[in-house]
């Protein structure tokens, strides 16, 4: 039992048995096979003996050698840090990295991966960006420092710029768009919003940076949080994202994706393995005054299309 994964526990879980919580963090394992686990002792604390009725404490540290919730695979680079203090961290997330493990299988994260390179502080995330989309991201090191950050965002007084490659070239330079976000009742795909009357209001500027060929780099402001806000509004204004795979195209190519991962018509569809969006830049008020502004480098993926390369099926940029 070489691999193990670390588990923290926080304040909303203090008192609670370390059953009944290990089986609702992970509901595919029953609380019989997770009192199993611990008396076989492929669930342990850092600092005492456990059995199943035993409380949880602030901060404790759990290993889990249970299968399917440890690593079998060795763990990617720790992510490029854009900057650092004593209270916070910019990461530049690679595109294909989770920022945070989703579901019950073991997968690498970025959260996890810091929390690992870092084990002597208490590492949060202060937002969330998709899967695919790569760039900046913020993470804090005490409590009060995530609270204010959160807070700040909440208040959108925190500033995100996206840089985006767009299929097709727009005639304007900047556009500002205020279109309201919604559901798709009419898809298939559960997942996928579009501008829709009634939906929540969202607000996103687009300026033209370069025109390439067929494609477009593209810089969006938000001035709202909208789920996939980006991607519906370009779709919308009829410039959908590069390698999107729910966004300006059939519903097909998605479903494809998640049944079967990769075919070859999906491929022939998006052009690329993944949409290409990157979180440019952030500028946040600091928990100990002033402000931070801090920009991530576009990855090599997306700059080979912005230098004139041909789009191509390449997963160099993916984990």
């Amino acid at each position: 039992m070489s691999h193990w994964r670390t588990v923290i526990i926080r304040e909303r879980d203090v008192g609670r048995r370390i059953d009944a919580y290990l089986a609702k963090r992970f509901p595919s394992y029953s609380r019989t096979k997770i009192v199993q686990y611990i008396r076989e002792g492929r669930v342990v604390s850092e600092s005492r003996k456990l059995k199943p009725a035993t409380i949880l404490q602030m901060d404790e540290r759990l290993r889990l050698y249970v299968p399917g919730l440890v690593p079998t695979t060795p763990p990617p680079p720790l992510p490029e840090v854009l900057y650092e203090d004593d209270r916070i961290i910019v990461a530049n997330k690679p595109s294909g990295m989770l920022v945070h493990p989703a579901g019950d299988q073991f997968v690498w994260a970025l959260i996890g991966l810091f929390k690992s390179a870092r084990p002597e502080g208490r590492l949060d995330l202060v937002h969330r960006i998709d899967r695919e989309t790569s760039g900046a991201i913020v993470l804090t090191k005490d409590k009060e420092a995530n609270s204010f950050l959160k807070t700040k965002l909440a208040n959108r007084e925190v500033q995100k710029t996206y840089r985006a490659i767009v299929r097709g070239v727009p005639e304007w330079g900047v556009k500002d768009i205020n279109a309201p976000i919604g559901i798709d009742e009419e898809s298939e795909v559960r997942l996928r919003r579009r501008v829709i009357e009634g939906g929540q209001h969202s607000h996103t500027t687009a300026t033209v940076l370069e025109r390439i060929g067929n494609y477009s780099l593209v810089e969006c402001a938000l001035h709202t949080g909208r789920t996939h806000q980006i991607r519906v509004h370009m779709e919308h204004v009829g410039y959908p994202l590069l390698g999107d795979k729910l966004y300006g195209q059939p519903d097909w190519v998605f479903l494809d994706y998640l049944n079967h991962r990769e075919t070859e018509r999906m491929r022939q569809a998006i052009s690329f393995p993944r949409h290409c969006l990157h979180a440019a830049s952030i500028r946040f008020p600091h928990p100990d005054g002033g402000f931070k502004k801090i920009h991530a480098p576009l990855p090599t993926d997306m700059q080979f299309v912005v230098d004139g390369g041909t789009p191509v099926w390449n997963k160099s940029e993916q984990c």
